[in-house]
């Protein structure tokens, strides 16, 4: 495959990523606005066909990005998909490390989740173990599952991380691209504010702050994804960051300060103990050497 870089503008690079990210939205809607599902986006039928819309985007994105590039013989080019992450060396690190490095960040939330369990009956215990094996049985067959674990951060993570730091990195620099490239992600989220207001579930003044709220949480985890894809040089590393936040869900901090003074400092212990030790970690557990990445300087 034929070594390219990404020369453009800045504010052509921009403008492609802005449209990256209208071309990803409007996938979504485009069978509603043809009458051929439902407007509730957890029906399985609606499911399928964003399914199928997100991969003709992930599929015509590339292309797009080859049509813009040129080809060049200098030591900095790389192939194609070698700048969309999509690459053999450091790949089983990529699998294991950040996955690790976004667990440390979150132990309590683990302790929060099985917090009903503890002091209970090891018949209990039993049960529950069963449960979570039923769960995963059960999950490969539910498409919302498969929507927020599998197709949602592979899709996001290529469009949003894969298709636009290539270009932002050359015109804006590592950190400013990381600081740019979340902001496109967390906008994009609003379109789940016009879905609520047009469907009737909430106001248009709870829907804005209830988006406004999503922005700045995606946002900031999209700037640990930009952080995560750079350092690591490869797709694989933020996808399976997203896939486990996703699953663990935003942390509920009003239910850690319903709980009895002796749990909630334990929790609130295991929380700044996690942050602190992913601050230790995030550069020795991101470098480049680990994942033989020579793509992206950071």
């Amino acid at each position: 495959m034929v070594d390219i870089l990404f020369v453009l503008p800045t504010w052509q690079a921009i403008l492609l990523c802005l449209l990256f990210a209208v071309i990803y939205v409007s996938s979504l809607y485009i069978w509603v606005e043809f009458h051929f599902i439902s407007n509730c986006r957890d029906h399985p039928d609606v499911i399928k066909r964003r399914f199928i819309s997100v991969s003709i985007v992930c599929v015509t994105a590339p292309f797009i990005l080859w049509a813009v590039a040129k080809s060049s013989d200098k030591a900095e080019a790389n192939d194609l998909l070698t700048w969309l992450g999509i690459r053999f060396w450091g790949f089983l690190p990529s699998l294991v490390v950040p996955l690790f490095l976004t667990m440390v960040l979150v132990p309590w939330l683990s302790l929060l989740t099985e917090l009903n369990c503890l002091g209970e009956p090891v018949l209990v215990r039993v049960e529950l173990e069963c449960n979570i094996a039923k769960y995963w049985t059960n999950s490969v067959k539910n498409y919302v599952w498969l929507r927020n674990h599998i197709v949602a951060p592979l899709s996001e993570e290529f469009i949003f991380r894969a298709c636009m730091l290539p270009l932002l990195v050359p015109c804006l620099g590592t950190g400013w691209a990381i600081i740019l490239c979340p902001m496109f992600f967390g906008v994009a989220h609003f379109h789940h504010m016009i879905e609520k207001v047009a469907h009737g579930q909430q106001e248009v003044a709870a829907a804005f702050k209830e988006s406004l709220f999503q922005l700045s949480y995606t946002t900031v985890f999209g700037a640990y994804s930009a952080f995560l894809f750079l350092r690591t040089g490869h797709l694989a590393a933020p996808v399976i960051a997203h896939a486990f936040c996703n699953h663990m869900g935003f942390p509920s901090f009003g239910e850690i300060m319903g709980y009895q003074p002796s749990t909630r400092y334990r929790l609130m212990a295991l929380f700044a103990i996690g942050l602190v030790l992913w601050s230790l970690f995030l550069f020795p557990l991101t470098s480049p050497s680990l994942y033989a990445n020579d793509v992206y300087v950071i």
